[in-house]
């Protein structure tokens, strides 16, 4: 019996976060915060997350604030760079002639990282994710205006240092140990 209750206390705790932020999108779409929206978040969220089942997100439980903030600020300026890049490439004489897909082989094997590390790199623009492959943690990135080897490397690379940025900033210890192996 015990053991029923760990599971159960440990299963709320994995799905709190899941909880937390749909309730918080409700009351975001609403544009209100009222005790009536609050309850009725927390009523859908829970309807929602018995309705649509979702395997439980493994959360490292390490969070560095700094390396986030990092994370954000680098990500901001990447965003803003490369929506000048390729708007320039778009509207430029020459166009965009050279494009890839590649394959980066992440260093992590966390679900939660491997999904954010895709997000990620999809919003930059430049870069979008065509296909993930779960069980080896490999990304295949289609990127743009790639006219040698050296832009291919350039664009794994850099998609390894996002996945590196958030390994530091929410990765498990275990995550940042092998980041630096």
């Amino acid at each position: 019996m015990p053991t029923e209750r760990k599971r159960a206390k440990r299963r709320i705790v994995q799905q709190a976060p899941l909880l937390v932020a749909l309730v918080l999108l409700w009351m975001l779409l609403w544009g209100n915060l009222s005790l009536l929206n609050l309850v009725t978040g927390v009523l859908l969220a829970l309807l929602v997350t018995r309705i649509f089942y979702l395997p439980p997100v493994e959360l490292s439980g390490r969070f560095n604030p700094f390396w986030f903030l990092a994370f954000l600020l680098r990500f901001l300026g990447e965003l803003v760079f490369a929506s000048f890049q390729v708007a320039f490439q778009a509207l430029g004489p020459r166009g965009a002639k050279h494009n890839a897909v590649i394959a980066v082989q992440l260093r992590t094997r966390s679900d939660f990282l491997l999904t954010l590390t895709a997000i990620s790199l999809s919003v930059i623009p430049g870069s979008l994710v065509v296909e993930v492959e779960r069980e080896r943690s490999v990304l295949y990135l289609h990127v743009f205006n790639t006219r040698s080897t050296a832009d291919l490397d350039s664009a794994r690379d850099k998609a390894l240092d996002v996945e590196m940025r958030l390994v530091r900033a929410l990765g498990s210890t275990d995550d940042v140990r092998r980041m630096k192996a």
